[in-house]
């Protein structure tokens, strides 16, 4: 939904907690657009469901967690352990795989459990998994409450990770173009807000914490800062060939039953380059966040 004003549309956002009704939410257009998984969004389009990626959510922002008594120590320590992945169509499932192909380990070596990434936390805690991964907050969630430690921040094990794709309806893409190029063009504005300086991070959270996450604001403070590129909001333009990499993957493990072109799910046309957007940035509010919280932003 959308307010029109003088200072530009108001676009009403919707939280979700899990990856299924937001999906099912999208299908019946119930909301014009989302942030969703990647994985899930190629499928979506092979299933003949007219959406497009315009964009991305963020860059990395997902790290993998184990308690801090644990004593796994790297990623060949997980084999035979429990891990929470939030959903079998998430890029965090692609990336495990692909990280037992890196370590030499066979695709059953672990078990990949899907839990709702905001139970991530209190599962690893009250021991009926081994280890997750998951987006922001829900990683540094067990590191502030203290019973959890980061074995690896993605950024560090699959450089510029993507984990949420911003897709709306071809309809409205055909339909009312400028709008959804005025979304995006806010999005990639605030993620410039964001990523250059540290204090707009922390004004950020105030917001975030408040209006969405419905989290202390501390837990977000600590996300945009420890480290302050562990989730980046710039260069959000989708790309074919890191595209190409995640269906390859998601084919070989069986989450895509064949591949689909880049064309058949995508649309880059709103994506420009930063200096080529207009608007003045202290009048532009903070927008976005980091994790599987924020599928409708």
């Amino acid at each position: 939904m959308t307010k029109n004003s003088e200072e530009g549309s108001f676009f009403r956002s919707q939280k979700f907690t899990d990856w299924p009704t937001v999906k099912e939410a999208l299908i019946a257009k119930e909301i014009g657009g989302a942030f969703i998984l990647a994985p899930m969004a190629m499928q979506l389009a092979a299933d003949d469901v007219p959406i497009k990626v315009v964009h991305l959510g963020h860059r990395d922002g997902t790290a993998i967690v184990v308690r801090v008594d644990s004593g796994i120590r790297d990623f060949a320590d997980l084999r035979g352990k429990v891990i929470a992945i939030p959903s079998r169509y998430a890029n965090q499932n692609i990336l495990m795989h692909r990280m037992m192909k890196t370590w030499g380990m066979d695709f059953d070596s672990m078990e990949l459990r899907e839990v709702p990434p905001p139970e991530h936390p209190t599962a690893l805690r009250e021991g009926s998994i081994d280890a997750y991964i998951v987006g922001e907050p829900f990683a540094a969630k067990a590191e502030v409450d203290g019973f959890g430690r980061v074995l690896y921040h993605t950024k560090d094990i699959w450089e510029e990770f993507i984990s949420c794709v911003l897709v709306v309806h071809e309809d409205l893409i055909e339909g009312e173009r400028e709008l959804v190029a005025e979304l995006v063009d806010g999005i990639a504005k605030s993620g410039k807000w964001l990523d250059e300086d540290l204090e707009h991070r922390m004004d950020a959270a105030e917001v975030a914490a408040e209006l969405y996450y419905f989290q202390p604001p501390e837990l977000l403070k600590y996300v945009l800062s420890k480290p302050v590129d562990r989730v980046k909001y710039t260069n959000l333009a989708p790309l074919e060939e890191e595209f190409d990499e995640i269906m390859n993957l998601a084919v070989e493990i069986g989450v895509l039953s064949e591949e689909i072109a880049f064309s058949e799910y995508a649309d880059t046309s709103f994506s420009k380059p930063l200096e080529e957007l207009d608007w003045d940035m202290d009048r532009l509010p903070p927008v976005g966040g980091a994790g599987t919280e924020e599928t409708t932003r």
